[in-house]
């Protein structure tokens, strides 16, 4: 019955779509970070990367080559848009834009990680078997169907990060309104909707709208009763999340996903008139489909924990940050603070104060009043950097970080020397303060 409702073939309209949308916006995504600046503002110009802890290696190119990577990247979304070499050009875009996000996390947004999980999806779907160069230049590969697998694994995602995204906002800062407060004050500056984004209804509908669009859209799509009624909604969720919250290609990208619960014959009658519509049900059994089966079986196991390790973890994650990313914790607070670094030579006593400035960017110098792995990065590159002239440092923080706008509180031990300090990567570093203990 499981390999009968998996490899079921059915019409691939809404995967050949996607593809052409997808390929779209990471091409946008890829020159757009050029074009926009943000290779030239937020990567070129920090003399130290905060990467995922253990990818030290993975670093900046220097000057021209950031530019020519990135260009190369929005090249390989060409041929992911245009079905040519699609292959290469998906497991190219893929290893790159993993290289991206694990050099630097001083920006993290869930986001970035969500086109992580898409990406490895597109690798493994025949996406290319129609409308696409490589079906005009093999025309055996091209096909009309596909296995029901497909949007099986894509709507199983989307239940993943909407479901964990609305459980995540069942906190007291969200549901009394000083989250959406505090996001939407940062926006009064805006033409036309700045004051109208100030009114009290309107702080109170993105309270429970976003609450009850993340538990519900997901059935309320898959029930053909209401899935207009859902779409519609969001549409209207995303593009608000675009003007507001300027997020980039993400709500688009989230619209398009929406096209996996649309019946085949929908979406051929919209986008493909003149191809012929798949019907005939065949169960294809794949030699692979032990091996299929396995993979996903672990990959949403994954999917499923890494959003609850943060219950195995001690503190509250609001406050110590562990288990926060990769969880679906979108838009739930803002953190703010200031911290000093001084640093004592063991050998003779003598102390300074580190200016940052001499180091970090102005949103790096933000993160390590914020940022407990950050903290503890920086702690560690100044160990480093003072033991290659000889000299043997201890590093102590100050880190007054608050949340929500709530009191600063002290976030490191200042008694700690993190400069010995270690990282660890599946539970509670007790060199970080429980918010109780301040």
């Amino acid at each position: 019955m499981l390999n009968q409702w998996i490899f079921k073939r059915i019409d691939n309209s809404a995967l050949i779509v996607f593809r052409i949308i997808f390929g779209f916006l990471i091409v946008a995504q890829s020159w757009g970070s050029i074009f926009t600046g943000y290779v030239k503002n937020r990567i070129l110009p920090a003399k130290f990367t905060f990467n995922f802890i253990g990818f030290d290696f993975i670093q900046p190119l220097p000057g021209i080559w950031m530019y020519l990577f990135f260009i190369l990247m929005g090249i390989f979304g060409l041929g992911v848009m245009l079905g040519y070499k699609y292959r290469i050009s998906i497991t190219m875009f893929t290893v790159m834009w993993l290289y991206t996000y694990l050099m630097q996390k001083t920006g993290y947004n869930n986001h970035y990680y969500l086109l992580i999980l898409l990406c490895v999806f597109m690798m493994i779907v025949p996406a290319n078997r129609y409308f696409s160069i490589d079906a005009k230049k093999n025309p055996e590969l091209k096909s009309n169907s596909m296995p029901n697998w497909v949007p099986i694994v894509f709507i199983l995602q989307m239940g993943v990060f909407y479901t964990f995204a609305a459980i995540a906002k069942l906190y007291p800062d969200w549901l009394d309104g000083t989250v959406a407060t505090n996001l939407m004050r940062s926006k009064s500056d805006y033409f036309l909707i700045g004051s109208i984004l100030q009114q009290k209804w309107v702080i109170w509908s993105i309270v429970y709208f976003g609450i009850f669009f993340d538990f519900l859209i997901v059935p309320l799509m898959l029930w053909k009763k209401t899935r207009k009624f859902a779409f519609i909604a969001a549409v209207f969720f995303h593009l608000f999340n675009s003007v507001v919250f300027q997020i980039g290609i993400f709500p688009y990208l989230g619209i398009g996903l929406f096209l996996f619960f649309f019946p085949p014959k929908t979406l051929q009658q919209i986008f493909f008139k003149q191809k012929d519509f798949y019907d005939q049900g065949e169960i294809h059994l794949p030699k692979y489909k032990n091996t299929l089966i396995y993979f996903l079986f672990i990959w949403f196991a994954v999917q499923l924990f890494l959003p609850l390790r943060h219950w195995f973890i001690k503190g509250d994650v609001l406050w110590t940050e562990e288990g926060h990313r990769m969880s679906w914790r979108m838009m739930l607070r803002n953190r703010g603070g200031y911290s000093t670094f001084k640093i004592v030579d063991k050998k003779t006593g003598k102390e300074k104060i580190i200016d940052k400035k001499d180091y970090l960017t102005s949103r790096q110098i933000t993160a390590t009043a914020t940022k407990p792995d950050i903290i503890w990065q920086f702690a560690q590159h100044l160990k480093k950097e003072y033991a290659e002239k000889g000299k043997d440092i201890a590093v102590y923080v100050k880190a007054y970080t608050r949340v929500n706008g709530h009191d600063a509180k002290l976030l490191i031990d200042p008694e700690v020397d993190m400069a010995e300090a270690k990282w660890n990567y599946f539970g509670h570093n007790d060199w970080i303060l429980l918010y109780d203990e301040n």
